[in-house]
């Protein structure tokens, strides 16, 4: 079996509730996964807005999740170390933590991928999408993504 990304927020292809937008509290939503390869040393979690004009821009990074865990509960502090040693990246627009959906216009997909990897990545207080993705270049063990949908109400 290949892991397995979940929420018990939506569905996948569903949309988003409010209270995980700019337009309600912009918390993290709940995620949970399971099927995780043996030999898994880290989780990484990354959520990105494929549908941006210019490019796909990042909301969220977690990394070094413990292999022991199965969960990222909902309302995720905005810090760059959480509980058990795991850290939080820089965003797109360069902040630590959860940045909710808020597209300008239309429909957006929110993409959250969990990768299973197998090493810790060294902490660093500036990681980014491009350090995490050089960091897991030859290192994913297996991924799952969970496809969330926005649209402001008009």
């Amino acid at each position: 079996m290949t892991i397995t990304l979940k929420s018990s927020a939506f569905e996948n292809e569903e949309r988003i509730p409010d209270i995980y937008t700019c337009t309600g509290r912009n918390i993290s939503p709940p995620l949970h996964w399971d099927h995780v390869p043996n030999s898994t040393k880290s989780f990484v979690l990354i959520m990105e807005d494929l549908d941006t004009p210019i490019s796909v821009l990042t909301h969220w990074i977690i990394y070094n999740i413990p292999s022991d865990v199965r969960k990222i509960a909902e309302d995720t502090p905005h810090e760059t170390m959480l509980s058990d040693g795991m850290m939080q990246g820089r965003n797109g627009v360069r902040r630590i933590g959860y940045m909710g959906p808020c597209p300008p216009f239309g429909s957006h997909r929110y993409r959250f991928t969990i990768h299973a990897i197998n090493q810790v990545i060294p902490p660093d207080p500036k990681m980014n999408k491009k350090k995490i993705q050089k960091e897991l270049k030859h290192n994913i063990l297996d991924s799952s993504s969970l496809i969330g949908i926005y649209s402001k109400k008009k």
